[in-house]
């Protein structure tokens, strides 16, 4: 049976207003709580790796692998809570993910060894890897189609909420409680998300749905099989760029352009500020334009920004083209949460969301080295070029392989 339908249905009018109602905003408020969890983490483990060093002695390898570790283990949980949340409930399963992550972070704080701290990060990123496409799935399933997009955009915006708490607590408070007291505040996010998730109930589409078996099959089956490969092609490409210019380019630039405010956290500041505004705008204009549009309009100005972005050297244009190239390049953050929601059935919904996203996202995870071989071996201009040419990629994948779903009934 084939996922996808050419003309999908749109919904019969309902009593529900335009707007979200009380239970939407629960599980947007749960959600984009939850996500940005996942930005804090991995931002204050970025921050008080030097710390752990000279905690426990490490190595340099030893010190990355705990970061690695933590990915490795967002994208096995993200496969299996996914995959588990189509079986028994958005909101269960959602609770599971984050008492495992509240617990295992806090635990962090109090690791008397390098080994112990290990397998605690593996096992927290575990839980961090439900949260994505969970969240997103409770929220797409509890929104109105009229509002879906901007919906799941707050949830994505939840994520540079995150960075932004992480740089701000590690500024103030890693010289005076130490990386063991910025592991034990990470708890907290996770504490709050959970009590607002013991206020919602399973949504009507879950509740509706009786068939909860072979999800996983069933994103590589049939009519999905294309669609989930393009699907895959733009979480990459996503992903890539994003890890790409956020982790590699503020050392490029500070480090061979000798400019001070990339070393300052200035540019990362303000470019964060550009992608929180290119993800809102981008669920605003999905849901009056359609998705396969305004995916075409931010894929073709990320390519643009990125090449113009290359040929910048004065200081402050280089500070306002970061802006401008983080809301094309991470605005489209703002529509992955709908689309991928409205692709697929409701038993086979959650799954799809975390296991397409986290797969993009580990093949990103190459993005700073692929970024960095070739910016230090070659130019930045080619590392720039690279990812433009990988936008070009996304345009003719959401051509080829992405059905237009705006205002369609979830199936």
């Amino acid at each position: 049976m084939e996922l996808l339908v050419e003309e999908p249905p749109r919904e019969a009018p309902s009593p529900v207003p335009p707007g979200l109602d009380r239970y939407a905003k629960r599980a947007v408020w749960a959600s984009a709580v939850g996500y940005a969890m996942d930005g804090f983490d991995l931002l204050i483990l970025g921050f008080a790796l030097p710390s752990i060093v000279a905690t426990f002695g490490l190595t340099g390898g030893q010190a990355g692998a705990l970061a690695t570790l933590t990915l490795i283990g967002a994208l096995a949980g993200g496969i299996v809570f996914g995959i588990v949340s189509d079986r028994h409930g958005r909101v269960r399963v959602l609770t599971w993910s984050i008492v495992l992550f509240a617990l295992c972070t806090g635990a962090s704080a109090l690791a008397p060894s390098y080994a112990v701290l290990a397998a605690l990060r593996f096992v927290a990123g575990l839980g961090l890897g439900g949260e994505y496409g969970i969240g997103m799935t409770l929220v797409a399933e509890a929104s109105p189609p009229s509002r879906r997009a901007r919906a799941t955009s707050y949830v994505a915006l939840g994520w540079q909420a995150g960075v932004v708490l992480a740089a701000a607590a590690a500024g103030v408070l890693l010289p005076v409680l130490g990386w063991r007291g910025l592991f034990a505040l990470g708890a907290l996010p996770a504490l709050a998300a959970f009590t607002l998730r013991l206020r919602l109930r399973e949504p009507a589409p879950f509740r509706a749905e009786r068939v909860h078996a072979g999800a996983l099959r069933e994103l590589w089956s049939g009519g999905a099989l294309r669609t989930s490969i393009g699907v895959l092609v733009l979480t990459s490409v996503q992903n890539f760029g994003y890890f790409g210019l956020m982790i590699w380019l503020p050392t490029y630039l500070g480090g061979q352009l000798h400019l001070g405010f990339a070393r300052t956290g200035i540019w990362t500041v303000v470019t964060i500020a550009g992608m929180s505004v290119g993800i809102f705008v981008f669920g605003i204009l999905a849901d009056r334009v359609g998705r396969r549009p305004v995916f075409w309009a931010f894929q073709a100005g990320a390519a643009i920004a990125v090449v113009v972005y290359s040929t910048l050297r004065a200081p402050l244009p280089l500070l306002a083209g970061g802006a401008v190239m983080g809301f094309f390049v991470n605005g489209m953050m703002g529509g992955y949460g709908a689309l991928i929601a409205e692709l697929y059935p409701t038993r086979a919904r959650a799954t799809a969301q975390n296991l397409l996203f986290n797969l993009g996202r580990a093949v990103g995870g190459f993005g700073p080295v692929v970024f960095a071989v070739i910016g230090t071996r070659y130019s930045l201009s080619a590392a720039i070029a690279l990812l433009a040419v990988l936008y070009v990629l996304d345009i003719v994948a959401t051509a080829v392989c992405i059905p237009e779903r705006r205002g369609a009934a979830l199936r």
